[in-house]
Parts: structure tokens; sequence; C-alpha cells
């Protein structure tokens, strides 16, 4: 079931969404965060190794839902 809470943004910390979402691990390794980047917010990170915020926040939030069942 989908909740609005299940709704990653750009100001949670890599580590939490990776501890609460472990599907989303494969994602951040894919837009190439490094283990320096698990202790910055997700914009930071972004920012960090070069990659569009939205696009890793859409595919981060695709992966939660796909994880949780939800079709998108």
């Amino acid at each position: 079931m989908f909740r609005f809470t299940d709704v990653v943004r750009g100001g949670e910390l890599v580590r939490d969404v990776k501890r609460k979402y472990p599907e989303t691990a494969t994602v951040f390794e894919r837009f190439g965060l490094r283990l320096s980047c698990y202790e910055c917010p997700i914009a930071q990170a972004a920012r960090q190794v070069g990659v569009a915020l939205d696009d890793l926040l859409v595919a981060v939030n695709q992966a939660v839902h796909e994880g949780r069942g939800v079709a998108a």
C-alpha cells in the first residue's frame, strides 16, 4: 500500500533512505553515489556526483513504489 510518507525527498539522508527502503541501494549505486555520500542529504549527494536531483528522485521513488507493489 502506498502512503504519502513513502515519497522520498531531496532533504532526506541517503543513509536513512537506504535503511528504510533497501530496494533503493541499487539506484544509488547506479547513479554513482559513494560511501562518503551516505551521510549527506540526497540533494547534496546528487550535486557531489553531478547528477540531476530530479532524475535521482524519480528513480529512487520508482524503486520504492515497485518494492511496495504500487503501479506507477
